[in-house]
C-alpha cells in the first residue's frame, strides 16, 4: 500500500511557496511557480501536498487525454467524444506528473508512429507527459539543468495550454493545462532570462535558521515516517479547511474585480523597474487577483498589487546572466507611494451608478482554521543592491605599465583602493574591468555532446547532413532516403496502387548536424607577476568576458587558479557560470608563478571529467603571461605538463597577459608546446573573429597530421 502524502498544512515554515502555490492552484492562468532554493528544504513535499488539495477532475471515460465531459476537446486524438447528456465520465484525483532530468523530447510532449503513419496512413500517437499532467500538476525538478529545448517546449505548452507534436507534415495536437512548478538550486546554474520570463511567480526558499522551527520540522518528520497514515490523519481537518478554501476562492474569481486604480498601480510598478515586455503586468495583474480571492474580497487592494508584484517581478529584473532575480522592496514602496501622491485613485463607481465601497472597502474573511496558510505580511529577501541584483564593482581599464618598472607600480595607489604587491607581496583582491565581446573560441571536429551553441556536433536539431538506419525509435524521418530505400521493391511486395508499400527495414532517420556545449576549464595565473603590472583587472575582465560567451553558448565551466606553492579548483566544473564570476572577483593575488602545478590540476580534473561526460568535450583556456617560477625547474616542469595535456588531445588557447616594451613571449612558447593558438587580451576582443577561429583549426589540423 502506497504511503499517505505529507499533508501540505503539515510543513513548517516556507510561507512564500505556500503562497505561490497556493495561488497557482486558484488561478493557474498565472503560470506556475519557480522555486530557487537549497536541497532539503521540502521543495518537492510540497509540490505532492498541493496536488493532493486540487479538487477532483471529471474524465471522459477511456480518453488517455484527460477531456472534460462537460466541454471535451474537439481536436483530441482520442475524440471525437460526446458531450452534453450523452457524454459519460470518470472522477478521478488530479495527477500530479514528475518531468525527470534526462527525459527525451518524444516522453515530454508524445510520439508519433511514422511507420504505421506511413504504411497505414493513421495517426498512431502515444501521448507523452504534457498529455498526462493535463488538468493537473507538472513538476520538473532541477528545471535550469534540462535542455534548452525540452524548457522551451514545456513552458510554450503552459503559456498556450496545448501541445503540438509534428513529425514531417503529419500532425498531433491537444490540450494541455496544468500547474507547472519547477524548481532549482541557483548553485547548479541559472535559467536563461528568456526562460525565467515564461514562469508566472518566483520564490526563494531556504531553511530555517531559528532553532525552535527546526526541532518542530525534525519533530513532524519522525512522527510522519514512524506512522504516515496516523499523521496524515491528524492533520486531516485542517487539510480539508484548506481544500474547502482553495475551492472557495476558484468560485470566488470570477467574481473579483481588478478596477482602474489598480491597474495603474501595476503598470507604475513594472514600468519603474524597467521589466521588458507585457508579460509582468499581465502575470502581476492575476496574481493579484488571486490574492483577492483567497482573502475572500471582490476587489483588488494596493496590498495585493504590491505583494503580486513581490512574486512577479523578481525574476524579471535580471539585466544580465551575473545577476541573481531580486527585487528592492524599499524602492517598489517609493514607487507606490509616488503613485498615490502623483495620481490619487478616483472613488469608483459599482455597475448600478451608485457609489462603492472602493477597492480597499472589503472587509478580510475571519482567519482559516488552524493550519490553514493564509497571506503573510512580510517576505525576507537576500541582500541586493539598489537595483535588485547582486553588488558589483565598478569597471576599471587596464594599466599600461611598462613591464621593467614593478616596484616603481606597485608604490602607486590602486584605483579601487586598494594596492598590488610584487612576486612576493601578500595577497590583494583586484576588481574586474568590464566585459567585452569575445572572439569565438571552439574545438575543432565534430562532437557528439549535448546541445549547445560553441563547436560542431551531431545533435537532434540543425541542418540535415545525410541518413541512417534509426537507433530504437523513429523520431526525425528522412522522407527522401525512406522512399529511396521502399522504391526497389514495390513490384516484388505486391504494390498495385497509386500509394508505396513501406516497411520498418526501408526507414530512415535524419543525421543532423548543429552546434554542442563544451566544457570551458579556465587555467587562471594569479601570482604576483600578474598584479605587480597592474594587469589583474584586465585580466578578470578578460576572464569574465569568457565566462559570458560561455553562459551564451551553453557550456559548462571551471576555474583553476595558480598562486604561492601551488593549484587549486576555484570552481569544479559546473553549469553555474554566475558562481564563476562570483569566485572570479573574489580571487586573489600575489606570490610565485606555479604554471607546471596549474596545468597538471587541469589534467586531471579534466580525467576525471572524462568519466562523468565521456561525450562532452573540453576546451582549455590558459590565462596567464607564461612566467613560470615555483618548484625546481619551473620551466621544463611546465613544458612536460603542457605536452601531456596535448598528447591527450586537449584543446587549448594561451591568452597571453604579458604587457610592456619588453617582452618574453614565454606564453608563445607555452601554446607551443599545447599545440594551441596564442592570443593577446586585446586580440581576445571581437573585432576580428574569423582570424581566431582559423588559427584553432589550423593549429588543431597540423597537430592531427
Amino acid at each position: 500500500m502506497a504511503s499517505a502524502t505529507y499533508p501540505f498544512t503539515a510543513v513548517v515554515g516556507m510561507d512564500d511557496m505556500r503562497l505561490g502555490l497556493l495561488l497557482n492552484a486558484i488561478s493557474p492562468s498565472i503560470g506556475g511557480v519557480l522555486v530557487r532554493g537549497e536541497k532539503g528544504t521540502a521543495k518537492s513535499t510540497m509540490v505532492r501536498g498541493i496536488a493532493a488539495l486540487m479538487p477532483a477532475v471529471d474524465v471522459v471515460t477511456g480518453c488517455r487525454f484527460s477531456c472534460d465531459p462537460a466541454l471535451p476537446d474537439p481536436a483530441c486524438p482520442d475524440g471525437p467524444h460526446p458531450d452534453g447528456a450523452d457524454a459519460a465520465g470518470d472522477a478521478r484525483a488530479a495527477r500530479m506528473v514528475e518531468l525527470p532530468v534526462g527525459a527525451s523530447e518524444d516522453r515530454l510532449v508524445g510520439a508519433l508512429d511514422i511507420e504505421r503513419a506511413l504504411s497505414e496512413g493513421v495517426k498512431a500517437f502515444e501521448p507523452g507527459l504534457l498529455a498526462d499532467a493535463h488538468r493537473g500538476v507538472l513538476y520538473v525538478d532541477e528545471v535550469n539543468l534540462l535542455h534548452d529545448h525540452l524548457v522551451d517546449l514545456l513552458l510554450d505548452a503552459a503559456a498556450m495550454g496545448s501541445s503540438y507534436v509534428e513529425r514531417e507534415g503529419v500532425s498531433v495536437r491537444h490540450a494541455a493545462r496544468f500547474l507547472l512548478v519547477g524548481t532549482m538550486n541557483p548553485e547548479e546554474g541559472e535559467l536563461r532570462p528568456q526562460l525565467l520570463d515564461r514562469f508566472g511567480l518566483t520564490v526563494e526558499v531556504a531553511a530555517s535558521r531559528e532553532t525552535d522551527e527546526r526541532v518542530e520540522v525534525v519533530r513532524r518528520r519522525l512522527a510522519y515516517d514512524e506512522d504516515p497514515a496516523a499523521f496524515a490523519a491528524k492533520w486531516a481537518a485542517e487539510e480539508d479547511a484548506l481544500r474547502e478554501r482553495i475551492a472557495a476562492a476558484r468560485a470566488l474569481l470570477p467574481g473579483v474585480r481588478l478596477g482602474d486604480g489598480a491597474l495603474r498601480r501595476i503598470a507604475a510598478v513594472c514600468a519603474g523597474f524597467e521589466v521588458d515586455g507585457m508579460r509582468a503586468d499581465i502575470v502581476t495583474a492575476r496574481t493579484a487577483t488571486a490574492l483577492a480571492a483567497w482573502a475572500g474580497r471582490t476587489d483588488v487592494t494596493a496590498e495585493d498589487v504590491r505583494q503580486a508584484a513581490l512574486l512577479a517581478l523578481p525574476h524579471r529584473r535580471r539585466r544580465n546572466p551575473f545577476d541573481a532575480p531580486g527585487l528592492d522592496e524599499d524602492r517598489l514602496d517609493e514607487i507606490l507611494r509616488q503613485f498615490e501622491e502623483d495620481e490619487p485613485e478616483p472613488e469608483p463607481e459599482d455597475p448600478d451608478g451608485g457609489p462603492d465601497d472602493g477597492p480597499g472597502g472589503g472587509e478580510n474573511p475571519e482567519d482559516g482554521q488552524p493550519g490553514t496558510p493564509d497571506v503573510p505580511e512580510q517576505r525576507e529577501e537576500p541582500a541586493r543592491g539598489d537595483d535588485g541584483g547582486v553588488d558589483s564593482p565598478a569597471p576599471r581599464e587596464p594599466s599600461a605599465a611598462p613591464e621593467d618598472a614593478p616596484s616603481a607600480q606597485a608604490d602607486q595607489p590602486d584605483p579601487a583602493g586598494q594596492s598590488d604587491r610584487s612576486e612576493d607581496g601578500e595577497s590583494v583582491v583586484v576588481g574586474a574591468a568590464e566585459p567585452f565581446r569575445t572572439r569565438k573560441l571552439d574545438v575543432p571536429g565534430l562532437g557528439e555532446g549535448a546541445d549547445g551553441r560553441r563547436s560542431r556536433a551531431r545533435t537532434a536539431h540543425g541542418r540535415t547532413t545525410g541518413a541512417r538506419r534509426p537507433r530504437g525509435a523513429l523520431s526525425k524521418l528522412h522522407l527522401a532516403a525512406t522512399v529511396q530505400a521502399a522504391a526497389p521493391h514495390q513490384r516484388a511486395r505486391g504494390r498495385s496502387g497509386p500509394g508505396l508499400v513501406v516497411r520498418r527495414d526501408d526507414l530512415r532517420e535524419a543525421v543532423r548536424e548543429g552546434r554542442e556545449g563544451n566544457l570551458v576549464l579556465f587555467v587562471v595565473d594569479a601570482s604576483g607577476s600578474m598584479a605587480a603590472r597592474k594587469r589583474m583587472g584586465a585580466v578578470k575582465g578578460a576572464v569574465l568576458s569568457l565566462l559570458l560567451d560561455a553562459y551564451q553558448r551553453r557550456d559548462k565551466i571551471g576555474m583553476i587558479t595558480f598562486r604561492g606553492s601551488g593549484a587549486a579548483v576555484a570552481l569544479p566544473p559546473t553549469s553555474s557560470v554566475e558562481a564563476g564570476a562570483a569566485r572570479l572577483e573574489k580571487l586573489p593575488t600575489g606570490g610565485r608563478t606555479p604554471l607546471a602545478a596549474g596545468l597538471l590540476q587541469a589534467h586531471e580534473v579534466l580525467r576525471l571529467e572524462r568519466l562523468r561526460d565521456p561525450s562532452r568535450r573540453p576546451l582549455l583556456v590558459v590565462v596567464t603571461d607564461g612566467r613560470a617560477t615555483g618548484g625546481p625547474e619551473p620551466l621544463v616542469r611546465a613544458s612536460r605538463a603542457a605536452r601531456l595535456l596535448a598528447g591527450e588531445g586537449t584543446a587549448s588557447v594561451v591568452v597571453d597577459c604579458e604587457s610592456g616594451p619588453v617582452r618574453l613571449g614565454l606564453a608563445g612558447e607555452l601554446g607551443r608546446e599545447l599545440r594551441g593558438p596564442v592570443v593577446t587580451l586585446d586580440e581576445l576582443r571581437a573585432d576580428s573573429v574569423s582570424a581566431l577561429v582559423r588559427t584553432v583549426t589550423n593549429t588543431n589540423s597540423r597537430r592531427a597530421a
